[in-house]
């Protein structure tokens, strides 16, 4: 199912590209700006990854094209600017061109170690959001640990909704049926029966959930070091990285509050800019968009597919991202991503999606 929704979408751009489509949609759909959402940049992240189970590649870049992105973005004259500017813009206090944001999700080492020298070296600004419990060793990154474990077995016997299944994974096909299998059962649970499904499964084979916090994120001094270059903004992520709208209003506001000031604390400031984890429809709503406004944050962020219109100055806490996803790491889709075309075809030529 992976690489077939790939495929399809991937045919879909091809054709807006290939056909001058996205041009012509363009004046009308392209938007004001474009806030668009990364989470690891690696050395020799590749586009296809057509010989290896990598179902969480489509998170990573290679430092190579986010430095393409930064020049094309720059040759086609749009403005590379802070959430702080963007936000301006949209409400009227700054300037008039078109404009892209960088930001970074989660808070990955990698973010220190390959992508702020490439943004440095461009003077390009750039939000890092931090999900709290990931520098403080103790974030439950349950999609990687479930990727190692279909990538080290050949056979794997999982109880999900009270059904047993036997799922052989001993291709790279028959891994991404189980991850598929595996994967979207788990997104949709409650985080309580997620969180005990994940950690049962990870102690059956052997793999330790809070050892990829420990290797994968940045420390608080690295957070802390990147923070003072005016170029860097450091947003909040939520402590535990659990999806918003499956928690307890209570819980919801508790994750949202202590990450902005944990944060605060290691910083010195306290963030202005909130990122929903997951952020899909059925992560963040009407709830959570009230709840990041009256925690005072100037911008929160979705992952849901689009551009920023001037409407969203009315819906600041649910702006729409468009996301550098590793299996489009050529540049003709970043043509085609910022003309807007394809999300005014995602969602059916609504401006607005924030329901």
């Amino acid at each position: 199912m992976h690489h077939l929704k790939s495929t399809i979408f991937k045919a879909g751009l091809n054709s807006l590209y290939y056909t001058g489509a996205y041009r012509a949609l363009a004046p009308a759909w392209q938007g004001m700006g474009a806030i668009l959402m990364l989470h690891h940049v690696r050395p020799g992240a590749d586009a296809e990854r057509k010989t290896r189970f990598a179902p969480n590649g489509i998170l990573e870049v290679s430092p190579e094209f986010l430095d393409a992105v930064i020049r094309r973005i720059r040759a086609k004259n749009i403005d590379i600017v802070s959430l702080d500017e963007a936000h301006r813009r949209l409400t009227g206090g700054g300037g008039a061109g078109r404009f892209v944001c960088f930001t970074f999700d989660d808070g990955y080492r990698d973010n220190f170690e390959q992508a702020y020298p490439v943004l440095k070296r461009h003077d390009c600004p750039f939000t890092v959001y931090v999900a709290t419990d990931l520098p403080d060793g103790r974030a439950e990154l349950w999609w990687l640990a479930l990727e190692t474990i279909i990538a080290g077995n050949d056979a794997l016997e999982v109880t999900l909704g009270g059904k047993k299944l036997a799922l052989p994974t001993a291709s790279v096909a028959q891994k991404y049926e189980a991850w598929d299998r595996i994967y979207w059962p788990l997104r949709a649970m409650g985080e309580q029966e997620q969180s005990a499904f994940m950690s049962a499964f990870a102690a059956a084979h052997g793999v330790d959930m809070s050892a990829y916090s420990r290797q994968l994120s940045m420390s608080w001094d690295e957070i802390t070091q990147m923070e003072r270059d005016s170029l860097c903004t450091i947003g909040a992520h939520t402590v535990s990285h659990r999806a918003l709208a499956k928690l307890s209003g209570v819980d919801m506001m508790d994750e949202i509050m202590q990450s902005r000031d944990i944060i605060a604390g290691h910083i010195g400031k306290t963030p202005q800019h909130f990122c929903y984890p997951f952020g899909d429809e059925g992560s963040a709503a009407a709830r959570e968009f009230r709840a990041a406004s009256e925690a005072g944050f100037k911008t929160a962020v979705t992952t849901r597919k689009g551009v920023v219109f001037p409407e969203h100055a009315g819906y600041l806490t649910a702006l729409p991202r468009v996301s550098l996803n590793g299996d489009f790491q050529q540049l003709k889709y970043l043509d085609v991503f910022l003309s807007g075309a394809p999300f005014a075809l995602w969602n059916r030529f609504r401006k607005i999606n924030a329901a």
